[in-house]
């Protein structure tokens, strides 16, 4: 059995298929963990049950993207390439779509939070998990307000819902943030963890189990027997298996000749910084929802992150950008963000 990608995904369908018996190698194009399963917020949220597209988010984004330095850009060069990719994103912008694929997300949403607790508690596995919930914070009394309807909409339709805090009792739950903030809603049922420290304890895991990990060698197509699956072709080499499993997110779309059609993909490039941790840092995950940041306050640093680049593959990351991050939380914090980053 082969997986292909070492990210949380392939980590995660390795590890079951080991526990069911199976033979299993991981193959990765970079190195196992890395890329977004390493430097995300880390975040497991069954509050994100809302799709991207959805009614009013052409018209805001439009209006943040006019900004010098704004939470999403577009490279003009990527529209070009893929029309009918932003085409397909603007039809879906409305109510029917969206609830129709929150429904979809929701179960995956809330199946992963389960499954998370299990393998953690079964393998013992040391991530910096914690489960204090997640809180939307809102710098002004308007956008606040207007977020009511969303989370009315959230509880009504998935069962999701928020306690509503106020600027006081914001401030009383989390003395790190400024005082005179509209206030927060609080999704208590969303946890955190550490991710590059999930998957370096995955790989434990995995290699006790007798997992193969195969790292920095791309895979460049299939090989197949008589119409079915028979193994990888990568540029180490060729390896059979009666089986694949193809987990690499943004990546599937190089492999769509091989699958014999369009795999509707545009991958989205997000940024964070890593921080020491200090006794003056928030100790509840936040996002500031008005200017599209996250904070995930670790016991062992504090990750800033956030922000959406529609770039293609360009991998490369742009200062200016990771300074957005940094100025964005110093708005909020009492403390500005600061030291070497780990």
């Amino acid at each position: 059995m082969i997986v292909v990608g070492g990210g949380v995904v392939g980590a995660a369908c390795a590890y079951y298929l080991a526990k069911a018996g199976r033979s299993v190698t991981v193959i990765d194009r970079a190195g196992f963990g890395e890329g977004c399963s390493f430097a995300n917020c880390g975040y497991v949220c069954p509050s994100h049950v809302l799709p991207l597209a959805a009614p009013g988010v052409l018209g805001s984004s439009m209006k943040t993207i006019l900004q010098k330095n704004p939470p999403l850009r577009i490279k003009p060069s990527v529209v070009l390439r893929d029309p009918g990719w932003f085409l397909g994103f603007a039809r879906k912008c409305n109510e029917s779509d969206m609830l129709a694929a929150g429904v979809g997300i929701q179960a995956l949403l809330t199946s992963s939070r389960s499954l998370y607790e299990q393998i953690l508690e079964n393998e013992q596995i040391q991530c910096e998990w914690e489960a204090k919930g997640l809180l939307f914070i809102y710098r002004t009394a308007e956008a606040m307000e207007h977020y009511a309807s969303t989370d009315k909409l959230l509880s009504e339709r998935f069962g999701t819902s928020a306690k509503r805090l106020d600027s006081q009792a914001l401030a009383a739950l989390e003395p790190a943030l400024k005082p005179g903030l509209a206030g927060a809603y609080h999704y208590e049922g969303d946890a955190q963890l550490r991710p590059d420290r999930l998957m370096k304890e995955f790989r434990r895991v995995l290699e006790t189990m007798g997992v193969t990990i195969r790292e920095h060698s791309p895979v460049t197509g299939f090989l197949r027997n008589e119409g079915r699956m028979a193994g990888v072709r990568t540029k180490d080499g060729e390896f059979a298996a009666e089986d694949v499993v193809v987990a690499t997110g943004a990546w599937s779309t190089q492999l769509a000749k091989e699958f014999g059609g369009r795999i509707p993909i545009q991958p989205g490039k997000g940024y964070s910084i890593t921080y020491p941790k200090r006794a003056s840092d928030p100790t509840y995950p936040m996002i500031f929802e008005e200017d599209r940041v996250a904070i995930s306050p670790f016991p062992s640093g504090l990750r800033v992150g956030s922000t959406m680049e529609f770039a293609g593959y360009d991998e490369s990351l742009n200062p200016q950008r990771l300074g957005l991050l940094t100025s964005v939380a110093d708005r909020y914090l009492r403390e500005p963000v600061g030291g070497e980053p780990v």
